[in-house]
């Protein structure tokens, strides 16, 4: 990590910008990640910063420490990986290892490949050039997984096959670094040699951190979670995220490829809900000063100076980056729309190359112009990565109607689940429906408080969830949106309420069936916006009496009749009450 320190005053202006630029693009229906980058490059050294001499005043409204901002910037990265490995799990990454190793193993040696070779027509060195060509072939983690993430589309095609590629590229990082040093004379073996020294490092510390987490993260994790308070588990959870980065990077791995392991490692478990809606602030807030970050990299003055060749650098890379992927996707089965965006969205420089192209200035392979140059066209293709990722959304669209003969394309890119059926409860309630769920064969998500309850029935019932449902956050993870029904079991009264009132505000289209103490709370949870309610008291009141008639000798065809037509009057009566 870097080891400037942010001071103070400049985490107060990003604060402030953080505030105006987040409404703001919602506002405008843009990608916050626009609104960071644009505020980076106006307070940042290059923008307003540097007519501090001239108007004091200024220091109050920009950053100067660059390196400050970078240290925070890198943990951003670290949080939206770790975010990614809780969306997977390890037998789903195992299925997408074709894509992972084969394409995006080809995708980072062909663009090397021929960006060395461009590197090389224009007056570079053998060495110089492998270097370029190995740090410009990867691309911008941040800036796609945010941009798929926005759009919710990191489960859809597109998002699979971008993702599959940033994890090969991210694992090349490594390889990458030990190449820059070794041609600085910074390695004594051969090349050969070295490299696969370095990929076996690589792995060998993927292993161990797997290993580890399976013996010994997961079972204390499950202790904590069952035992703590939502603060020390909280801080249990940000050790592991940062102590994981942390160890991979000592080992010469990137930090984020440390926090996606640790994701990985949470994806399967009870806590997976409640560890996103925890981390998802952090996330956020972090990534905003990353994109901050690559914006105060930007100096407009040399911009201004060299328009035409940073102009057709920037197009340049992309269109460079883009037919190799895309030929690449299609080799790998993927259909023409979605070779087609995933090439343009992957089409940029990525935040590596500030490292790869630092240290070769730093063992003598570049000159620092050259250096500069390269850095600002990498910062000026990240920029423009939202807007090339919307215009290759519409190209993918154009394309899917044209394959589907000009009718809407039937594909929806949504999250996995769809017409599932929510349970906020894990009681015996909650349980005994799940199991007529099962059985007839609908798909089902739960969510309880009771982490004790939740470690007891997790192991035999996978979809079974830790955190309050009453939580926004925690609910979103449970896709509402889509949800055939919430159904609220809780016993406690006032807890269902909750429940209830947060998913009429947030999801007024949700139907929510719940359950009711008594009468009473019945017309409360209609009230507060539930479809229908079972009391109780209610039920057992009825059965009691359909037992005790037919065992009187009254008809059964009558008995059902007239208990059917008691709970309805009581239902409509309850209904009326709780609308009014």
């Amino acid at each position: 990590m870097h080891a400037g320190a942010l001071e103070l005053q400049d985490l107060m202006t990003f604060l402030f910008a953080a505030g105006i630029v987040v409404p703001l693009a919602r506002r405008l229906r843009i990608s916050p990640a626009l609104g960071f980058l644009a505020i980076g490059v106006l307070i940042g050294p290059h923008g307003l910063a540097r007519f501090v001499g001239d108007a004091p005043w200024l220091a109050y409204a920009t950053i100067e420490n660059i390196e400050g901002v970078h240290a925070l910037a890198e943990l951003g990265v670290v949080f939206l990986l770790f975010m990614i490995g809780l969306e997977l799990s390890l037998e789903r990454l195992w299925q997408m290892r074709r894509a992972v190793f084969g394409m995006g193993g080809a995708q980072v040696l062909t663009s090397g490949v021929v960006i060395a070779g461009l590197a090389a027509a224009f007056g570079n060195d053998l060495r110089t050039s492998i270097v370029l060509g190995s740090g410009f072939a990867l691309s911008s983690t941040a800036i796609v997984m945010q941009i798929l993430t926005e759009g919710r589309r990191i489960a859809s095609p597109t998002g699979r096959a971008s993702f599959a590629v940033l994890l090969f590229q991210d694992l090349a990082v490594l390889p990458v670094l030990f190449l820059v040093a070794a041609f600085g004379g910074g390695a004594e073996a051969s090349p050969l040699v070295a490299f696969a020294s370095a990929m076996g490092q690589a792995l060998a510390a993927v292993a161990i951190i797997l290993v580890a987490g399976r013996l010994v993260i997961r079972p204390l994790f499950r202790l904590i979670g069952v035992a703590a308070s939502r603060e020390m588990f909280l801080a249990f959870v940000l050790l592991v995220v940062i102590g994981t980065a942390l160890a991979t990077e000592t080992a010469g791995l990137s930090m984020a490829l440390g926090a996606f392991i640790a994701g990985l490692l949470f994806a399967e478990t009870e806590h997976r809900y409640a560890i996103e809606a925890d981390i998802e602030p952090f996330k956020g807030l972090l990534l905003g000063v990353f994109f901050v970050s690559v914006g105060m990299t930007v100096d407009l003055g040399q911009v201004a100076a060299q328009p035409l060749w940073l102009a057709a650098s920037v197009v340049g890379l992309f269109l460079v980056k883009a037919p190799i992927l895309y030929g690449l996707a299609r080799l790998f089965g993927e259909s023409r729309a979605v070779a087609a965006e995933a090439a343009l969205l992957l089409g940029q420089g990525g935040e590596f190359a500030f490292v790869v192209v630092g240290l070769a200035v730093g063992v003598g392979l570049l000159q620092r112009e050259t250096a500069q140059f390269m850095l600002l066209t990498t910062s000026l293709t990240m920029i423009a990565t939202p807007f090339v990722a919307a215009g290759a959304r519409r190209l993918a669209r154009i394309i899917e109607r044209r394959e589907a003969g000009g009718a809407a394309p039937q594909h929806r890119a949504t999250a996995e689940l769809a017409g599932h059926v929510i349970v906020a409860g894990y009681g015996r309630v909650g349980r005994l429906l799940s199991d007529v769920l099962d059985e007839q064969h609908f798909d089902w998500i739960a969510v309880d408080a009771d982490p004790k309850l939740v470690a007891r029935y997790r192991p035999r019932d996978s979809a079974v969830y830790f955190g309050d449902a009453a939580r926004e956050e925690i609910m979103r993870r449970c896709s509402p949106e889509s949800a055939a029904a919430l159904v609220v079991t809780m016993d406690d009264p006032v807890a269902a309420e909750r429940v209830v009132r947060a998913a009429r505000r947030n999801w007024p289209n949700l139907v929510v069936y719940a359950r009711a103490a008594d009468n009473a709370h019945a017309a409360r949870l209609l009230a507060a916006g539930a479809r229908h309610v079972v009391p109780e008291a209610l039920e057992a009141s009825l059965q009691l009496g359909e037992r005790v008639l037919l065992g009187v000798g009254v008809p059964e065809g009558a008995v059902l009749q007239l208990i059917e037509a008691r709970r309805q009057a009581e239902l409509a009566e309850l209904e009326s009450r709780g609308r009014g």
